[in-house]
C-alpha cells in the first residue's frame, strides 16, 4: 500500500509536476501543506499527523516535533534541498526516521543567483530600474566587479562553483572554510584577513551552532569602505541588527540578501527599510529546471524507502541498525 505524503516545501509543488506523478504512480497519497513551509512545531505537528513522509521545507524538526504524537506515523523527512540545520538528526535517528536531502543538485543555480546579486547590487541594477519605473532619468553609480577580490565565506561545493565563475573576471579570489580541502584558484586565508581584504564578501557555509552570527558588528566593521556583502546562504550567519546599522551608518558599499534568520521575513523587519540593502525572498535556487530535478530526487527517496530500499542521499544511515527503523529495508 502506498504511502500518505505531505509536501511542506512550496517548490515541490511550483516545480514538482514530474515528482508528484512519481509518488501516485507508486501509489502514494500526496497532501500540500496550507500554508506552505517553513512551519512551525505546532503548524507542522498538524500538518503531519497520519502521514508517512514528507518533502520537506525548512520546518521545525526539532527533537520536540519527533517527539509529538501526531509524528508517531512519519517514516521519512525528504528534504527539499541541501541543509540540514532545521533537522535534529540525533532525534530523527532514535524515532526510526530516515532523513534524506538533496546534495549537488542546487549548486549551479545558486551559484548563478549569486552572481546575480553581486552584479545588482554593484552596479545599482535596482535602483536603476525603480528610477526608469518612477519616469526618471538619472545616474545610479556602482563599483566595478572585473579585476576586484572576492572573499567566499564556505570553500564546499557552492563556494567553488562561484570561484570557477570568478576566474571569468579575473578576479583574485580568496577563500575561508576551516573543514574545506585546499582548491585550485581559491587562495586560503585567515577569515578576518579575508573581510579586511575582499571587495565582495560571499558566503556559503551551512549553519552550525559555531558560526551562528558569525558576521557581526566587530567582522562587518573589518569591511572596506567600498565592499559588499552577499548571503545565498543562511540568514542567521550574520547578526542582522549589525548588519542594519552597518548600512544606515554607511560603514561599507552595500549588501544583496537572500536569507534571513527568520522566513518569511517579518513585515516590520528593519531590514526592509534598510538603505544599501537589496533584499530576495530566499530564491537563489528558483530556477524551473533544478526545482523540477530536486523535487524528482526527494520524491524519488520517498517511494525507495517505500519500497524497502536505502535512498542514494540518506544523512543519518546509522538509523537502518536501529530497532526503531519505521521502515524495513529489503535484503540486497
Amino acid at each position: 500500500m502506498g504511502w500518505n505524503v505531505l509536501l511542506t516545501a512550496r517548490a515541490a509543488v511550483d516545480a514538482g509536476a514530474e515528482a508528484r506523478n512519481l509518488l501516485t504512480a507508486a501509489g502514494c497519497r500526496i497532501s500540500i501543506a496550507e500554508p506552505f513551509g517553513p512551519l512551525t512545531i505546532e503548524q507542522l505537528a498538524s500538518a503531519v499527523h497520519g502521514q508517512d513522509a514528507v518533502i520537506a521545507s525548512t520546518d521545525d524538526y526539532s527533537a520536540a516535533f519527533f517527539a509529538r504524537p501526531e509524528a508517531a506515523s512519519l517514516r521519512c523527512v525528504s528534504r527539499w534541498g541541501v541543509g540540514l540545520d532545521c533537522v535534529n538528526l540525533a532525534a530523527a535517528t532514535s524515532a526510526g526516521i530516515v532523513v534524506c536531502n538533496t546534495p549537488r543538485i542546487l549548486d549551479e543555480a545558486v551559484a548563478d543567483y549569486t552572481w546575480a546579486l553581486l552584479f545588482a547590487i554593484a552596479r545599482r541594477v535596482a535602483q536603476g530600474s525603480e528610477l526608469m519605473s518612477r519616469g526618471e532619468w538619472d545616474l545610479a553609480w556602482g563599483h566595478e566587479v572585473h579585476g576586484k577580490t572576492l572573499g567566499i565565506v564556505g570553500c564546499g561545493r557552492i563556494g567553488q562553483a562561484v570561484a570557477r565563475r570568478a576566474a571569468g573576471f579575473g578576479m583574485r579570489v580568496l577563500g575561508f572554510d576551516p573543514f574545506a580541502d585546499d582548491v585550485a584558484g581559491i587562495e586560503r586565508v585567515p577569515f578576518e584577513h579575508l573581510l579586511r581584504e575582499s571587495d565582495f564578501v560571499s558566503l556559503h557555509c551551512s549553519l552550525t551552532p559555531e558560526n551562528r552570527g558569525m558576521l557581526n558588528a566587530e567582522r562587518l566593521a573589518l569591511f572596506k569602505p567600498s565592499a559588499y556583502l552577499i548571503n545565498t546562504a543562511r540568514g542567521a550567519l550574520v547578526d542582522e541588527g549589525a548588519l542594519v546599522a552597518a548600512l544606515q551608518a554607511g560603514r561599507f558599499a552595500g549588501a544583496a540578501i537572500d536569507a534571513y534568520a527568520a522566513e518569511p521575513l517579518p513585515a516590520d523587519s528593519p531590514l526592509r527599510t534598510c538603505p544599501r540593502l537589496l533584499m530576495t525572498p530566499h530564491q537563489a535556487f528558483n530556477a524551473i529546471e533544478t526545482g523540477e530535478k530536486v523535487s524528482l530526487a526527494a520524491a524519488t527517496a520517498i517511494v525507495d524507502l517505500m519500497q524497502g530500499r536505502r535512498p542514494r542521499h540518506t544523512v543519518n544511515p546509522d538509523v537502518f541498525s536501529s530497532s526503531s527503523l519505521r521502515a524495513p529495508i529489503h535484503p540486497e
